[in-house]
């Protein structure tokens, strides 16, 4: 009877410490995303039609349809968003496989902190590093030019690779630790006796790494495609004037025009055809977001 009683007693305590541990977690998600997008969603279906009235319309979504400007730098996004993730997921692997699987002791750690380093420094600085780097009188031009291999010091900022090698740069922590703690979890006997068995390091790696890595690869280039896709600074900063990257859009419409429901419309729009992409990814790829999220 005792323990019964104190097993009832038991039960809406732990059920109320789990509430107080899970409160604050709720507080942030439902304040600072889902409370701000459904603002943004009402935000980008009002129509100004008199100064301070609005009516309901879908007039800002017909604009993006419209203007080929706009969904032309959406498509552009895109496709460098996902270049920029398949070339972050082809160089990170074989860093977090060496990390992972064949550094030990001492040397895993320092490896693992030098790819933390160049994040210990903010995005601008880092960008305008790159700037300093590549512009026409900086350190890259001079060398190509001092060796014969250039006329002149050539100008390489302001370029899609330029863009894509920034993006890249600074989406590659995000990409090596998913990568590493799965493969990390992975037996190195499995490997042995596939190849005690006779089978080759590349169907080794296409038969038991990959599919072994791969909620950890598809977290990274979930991570990845997201920053890269949404990125302001970097795009804007390497690739001029002539960037087209739709956060720029946004931002002109938020800031230069004041026009805040065509910005509303641009960034829920942004948010519902990136989860699309996001989606689409994952149904080709045979993923569940289950076991995504437990490798994130």
């Amino acid at each position: 009877m005792a323990a019964d009683a104190a097993a009832d007693l038991g039960a809406p305590r732990s059920r109320l410490a789990l509430i107080l541990l899970l409160a604050p977690a709720a507080v942030w998600l439902v304040g600072l995303i889902v409370l701000p997008h459904l603002d943004l969603a009402m935000l980008s279906l009002r129509a100004r039609v008199a100064p301070r009235v609005y009516e309901w319309s879908f007039r800002q979504y017909r604009t993006f349809i419209d203007e080929p400007l706009y969904w032309h730098t959406f498509v552009r996004t895109a496709v460098i968003s996902i270049l920029a993730t398949v070339c972050t997921l082809a160089i990170a692997f074989p860093v977090a496989w060496y990390i992972a699987k064949i550094a030990r002791g001492r040397t895993q750690s320092v490896l693992f902190i030098l790819c933390l380093i160049p994040f210990w420094v903010s995005e601008t600085v880092r960008t305008l590093g790159w700037m300093i780097l590549l512009r026409e009188s900086g350190v890259l031009p001079r060398v190509l030019a001092d060796l014969g291999l250039a006329a002149a010091p050539p100008e390489l900022l302001y370029h899609d690779a330029t863009i894509l090698t920034g993006l890249v740069y600074t989406s590659m922590l995000f990409m090596v630790v998913p990568l590493v703690n799965a493969l990390e979890s992975l037996d190195d006997a499995l490997i042995e006796a596939a190849y005690d068995l006779g089978g080759s390091g590349w169907s080794i790696l296409r038969e038991i790494v990959i599919p072994h890595a791969a909620p950890g690869i598809a977290a990274g280039s979930i991570v990845v495609f997201m920053l890269t896709l949404g990125n302001y600074l970097t795009p804007t900063l390497l690739g001029g004037k002539n960037s087209l990257w739709f956060t720029e859009q946004i931002y002109t419409q938020f800031i230069t025009r004041f026009n805040w429901e065509q910005g509303a419309a641009f960034g829920f729009l942004l948010l519902v055809l990136s989860t699309a992409i996001v989606w689409v990814a994952l149904l080709l790829t045979g993923q569940r977001l289950t076991d995504v999220m437990r490798r994130a």
